[in-house]
């Protein structure tokens, strides 16, 4: 939980020191599309293990 807390301090601090609007905003777009598109591709793998896919 330490790790967790840790990150996510580091990443707040990183944002606060981001002056320009503009940049700050993308950057934080682009991370929770990263998120979202990392959380399909979990679901994808989780959902063809649990389906007996057979990963040749």
């Amino acid at each position: 939980m330490k790790t967790l807390l840790l990150f996510r301090n580091i990443y707040l601090e990183r944002f606060k020191s981001i002056e320009n609007f503009i940049v700050r905003n993308y950057l934080k777009g682009f991370a929770i599309f990263s998120f979202i598109m990392f959380a399909v591709v979990l679901y994808a793998f989780i959902f063809r293990v649990f389906t007996g896919f057979p990963f040749d």
